[in-house]
């Protein structure tokens, strides 16, 4: 299928392939970048140098996360990150590019499913606790108990009395984390109508992507307006002093993944420790040892 099958315009077509290179990784996102910036003819210049920026920001801030995750597991600092947005609004995007360069053993992502029959029977919150850090963890939730705020209350999964049960609890719950020493932050990815029209297109064509739609997802873009609403009501009930909201304008997914990786390290008093000078020890070596082979038949092929 060739772009102009959209049906669009050039503007819009040319958008939508910028969403499919956007979607890859740095190093793939360059090489595709190198063949695009070939034949492009407006502010190739201009694009080559903002993709430049772009590259060298998000290293020296993926460095400033190297030496936050330090900090945290020297001093038993405890993180949790909310990412919260429409569906396509850029979550994953900027908690791939927060977790590519840390240690996943002290850093982890939490995306729960869908809750089981058990788990729709026990504390709203109570399969969201096994998940919380401890001493020296980051965990950052793609999605998090305020499922209940969003597409709970928008598909008709909970009835009004728990949702106003949970607009009651999730501030005191909130604040019993943080007393007990848990510091969180919370961010919105917010993006408008028609980029989420965009980038629902771009996964719909894109065959690397398509698993990314999910019957719910078609259904949320058609309930725009409610979750609008939805939206509207949760930032305004659930912003409290220890644990506010922050907005992160998302149509500019590169410039969104920055900006929230800068607040963010803004958030947290980390300060880098003294470096410790790194010896390589010498290997021990005996006469004794010999190298067995390995067969044949279990190497893997070398095709390339």
């Amino acid at each position: 299928m060739t772009m102009h099958e959209f049906n669009r315009d050039d503007g819009f077509n040319q958008r939508l392939l910028q969403e499919f290179y956007d979607s890859y990784d740095e190093e793939l996102e360059m090489e595709l970048d190198d063949l695009r910036f070939d034949t492009a003819e407006v502010d190739s210049d201009a694009k080559k140098a903002w993709r430049k920026q772009y590259f060298r920001e998000l290293l020296r801030l993926q460095g400033e996360l190297v030496k936050l995750q330090d900090w945290v597991m020297r001093t038993g600092h405890r993180l949790v990150i909310i990412f919260e947005g429409r569906d396509a609004a850029g979550k994953g995007g900027v908690i791939k590019r927060i977790t590519q360069r840390l240690n996943p053993r002290t850093c982890r992502v939490a995306a729960l499913p869908a809750p089981n029959d058990r788990e729709r029977t026990q504390w709203y919150f109570q399969r969201y606790i096994a998940h919380l850090p401890a001493a020296g963890e980051m965990v950052l939730f793609d999605r998090s108990w305020y499922n209940r705020a969003g597409v709970e209350r928008v598909m008709g999964f909970c009835n009004d009395e728990e949702y106003e049960e949970f607009f009651r609890s999730v501030p005191e719950f909130e604040k019993m984390l943080t007393r007990s020493g848990i510091q969180i932050v919370k961010y919105w990815f917010s993006i408008t109508d028609d980029e989420q029209e965009l980038r629902f297109l771009s996964r719909i064509h894109d065959p690397l992507k398509q698993w990314k739609l999910s019957p719910m997802d078609l259904e949320s873009r058609r309930r725009w307006e409610d979750y609008t609403e939805a939206k509207e009501v949760m930032l305004a009930r659930t912003n409290i002093a220890e644990a506010p909201w922050w907005v992160v304008q998302g149509v500019d997914k590169k410039k969104a993944r920055l900006n929230c990786i800068t607040h963010l390290l803004q958030q947290v008093p980390y300060e880098e420790a003294e470096g410790n000078v790194i010896t390589l020890p010498q290997r021990k070596r005996s006469p004794e040892y010999h190298r067995s082979p390995v067969p044949d038949n279990m190497v893997v092929p070398e095709i390339y």
